[in-house]
């Protein structure tokens, strides 16, 4: 397997790609309305999303790392303002320095540093 990518849910594909553009990703596909789908990418990293043409989807659950961990725990609190919900940044019992953040349509995103 040469990549994986997580597929998240997406009530508004338009909602969703302008919250991320707060937080510094990018448009990498074709206009949403297009094909019902989003791909966004931030600092090397992607993410997808489907929207609602064929039917609701569940909330996903992702995890990515980064190596500057504070600085983006600061900048996405910051770009979400009150549309997304974060845990503390804080460490864990096996060595990580993690937080998480629930998108505006109950994605999860997990953050962490160091990978293992």
């Amino acid at each position: 397997m040469n990549r994986a990518l997580p597929l998240l849910s997406s009530h508004d594909l338009r909602a969703t790609l302008a919250f991320y553009e707060r937080l510094g990703f990018k448009n990498r596909g074709a206009p949403p309305e297009e094909w019902d789908y989003l791909i966004i990418e931030c600092e090397g990293g992607e993410l997808h999303f489907t929207g609602t043409a064929l039917g609701e989807h569940p909330p996903g659950l992702c995890f990515i790392y980064t190596d500057d961990i504070d600085a983006l725990y600061e900048r996405w609190r910051e770009g979400a303002g009150d549309a997304a919900r974060f845990t503390p940044l804080r460490h864990t019992d096996f060595g990580m320095r993690v937080f998480w953040m629930y998108d505006p349509d109950g994605n999860e995103i997990r953050v962490g540093w160091p990978p293992r």
